[in-house]
């Protein structure tokens, strides 16, 4: 939204892919794990002698016990039979799966520390999201993540982690990616734009074209000296050989990469190739499926991309409008809604309970003839707050789901609904309606969602990884990737 603005880029593309792969059987490895901390490391707590034998890692101050990462590691071991990717020797699993676990640890330590949280509701929402994509009932997508060797307790608890760590980029990095009206311009030319004959329509059409990626990642710790460096593109320039000479790449991915896909064999989904990294598609635009690319160095290290698949339907791709790659010329007739809302966000002493009763008690002083404008102002928490909650005219797809759909059973006029979403809970109420041709405008909404999404992701995962290098982290399992900063 205008003060929410980055809910519209963000849950859709980054859940739902995740959750689509699941159905499809790629399975249900994070695939936008990336590695964090709390606030401020914390040293790590004084370990009860009787206890120290069955600690695999110490976070800041909590602990994962060796129990724990046995136990995640067998789960792990079913899902790549039923993949059918060679499972790495028993030492590299675990060391694999602590490093997971390490990870999600950090994430819900920032999260935490960051006042954010994600309740059944907002699982529940996602999962019915997900099966209607799908065009399943919720019956059967659970019949279909079962039939993969996947727990619904645990598909749900990866998808609740999933939410989690979207509403932590939210928070920490997407409110710094500017992207300018001249950017804007740059990418629909790139993208053969308008009028620009059969050339431009080509690669037009080659820049939408779903590309389906896989990738080994050799990752380089922040402040790596030349040595070090050299050291491990060593090591990727092995590894790139490997993958050049037939070794099957899954089963290299899940020994040897350190990236959060490594389990699930590497496979990071399917997206449009304007939405990949700049480097990820400028790397793989030539190549053809089953091709691997040469070396790729970015800020987290060495990257080995494998092509798997061109064409077919990206699942990364729910927006219910054209991509301004793909946008046919012509009227396009949306209807928008004019809005507004105020927002009670939740934190480390609002609950969702509290902030659920703060809105309903807005909502009854509403109903006894207060002004909407007057009580978004003093109590909204929104950046709309000083315009009264007015979020401007909005069109299908710019609001996450929750928000939307309860805006669109409202009439015009005074009546509102009470609903929670990723933010907190809001007061909602629609002004006006009315349709338009919004062809220029999609096209260049469009654009800036995949700019968007092309700089949000490595954006995320370089604040993560500067996070992780800071955090305190003893791994007994692995001493080598410890870092006991303090």
């Amino acid at each position: 939204m205008r003060g929410m603005n980055n809910m519209r880029f963000s849950l859709k593309n980054r859940t739902l892919s995740l959750a689509l792969m699941a159905v499809m059987g790629l399975g249900t490895a994070q695939m936008a794990q990336a590695q964090s901390k709390p606030a401020a490391a914390k040293a790590a707590p004084a370990a009860s002698s009787q206890f120290v034998d069955g600690i695999a890692a110490v976070v800041n101050d909590e602990v994962i016990t060796l129990r724990q990462v046995d136990l995640e590691a067998a789960q792990v071991l079913e899902q790549l039979k039923q993949q059918k990717i060679p499972a790495p020797d028993h030492d590299i699993l675990r060391k694999q799966v602590l490093q997971r676990l390490i990870n999600e640890r950090l994430e819900q330590q920032e999260a935490r520390a960051m006042g954010i949280s994600v309740g059944p509701q907002q699982v529940d929402e996602g999962v019915r999201m997900i099966a209607s994509r799908n065009n399943m009932t919720e019956a059967q997508l659970r019949a279909e993540i079962e039939k993969n060797g996947i727990s619904w307790e645990q598909y749900r608890a990866n998808l609740k982690q999933e939410i989690l760590l979207d509403q932590l980029r939210m928070r920490a990095v997407d409110s710094s990616i500017n992207i300018t009206d001249a950017d804007i311009d740059m990418y629909l030319r790139s993208q053969g734009g308008a009028g620009l004959g059969n050339l431009g329509q080509s690669a037009a059409q080659a820049q939408n074209a779903p590309v389906s990626l896989a990738q080994i990642l050799v990752r380089v710790p922040e402040g790596a000296n030349s040595s070090e460096e050299a050291r491990l593109r060593t090591k990727a320039e092995g590894l790139l050989a490997q993958a050049r000479s037939g070794a099957d790449f899954a089963g290299l991915a899940a020994s040897n990469s350190d990236g959060q896909e490594a389990l699930s064999g590497g496979v990071m989904g399917t997206r449009s190739l304007s939405d990949w990294p700049d480097l990820f598609a400028q790397a793989v635009h030539n190549l053809a499926p089953g091709q691997v690319s040469d070396l790729i160095r970015s800020g987290q290290g060495f990257h080995i991309l494998k092509v798997l698949e061109r064409g077919g339907a990206a699942p990364g791709n729910t927006s219910p409008v054209p991509s301004a790659a793909s946008a046919q010329s012509g009227p396009m007739m949306v209807t928008q809604t004019h809005a507004r809302h105020i927002l009670v966000k939740l934190s480390k002493v609002m609950t969702s309970e509290q902030a659920r009763q703060r809105i309903e008690q807005l909502q009854e002083r509403l109903r006894n003839g207060e002004s909407f404008q007057d009580l978004a102002k003093r109590y909204s928490e929104d950046s709309s707050a000083p315009q009264g909650g007015d979020l401007g005219w909005l069109s299908p797809g710019e609001t996450v789901p929750p928000f939307e759909q309860a805006m669109n059973k409202l009439q015009p006029g005074n009546d509102t609904a009470v609903v929670e979403s990723q933010f907190g809970w809001h007061l909602i109420q629609v002004i006006e309606r009315r349709t338009r041709n919004m062809e220029g405008e999609y096209k260049r909404m469009q654009a800036r969602q995949a700019l968007f999404q092309q700089r949000a992701e490595p954006a995320f995962e370089d604040w993560l990884n500067s996070l992780r290098g800071r955090a305190y982290i003893d791994n007994r399992l692995d001493p080598e990737s410890s870092t006991r900063r303090r």
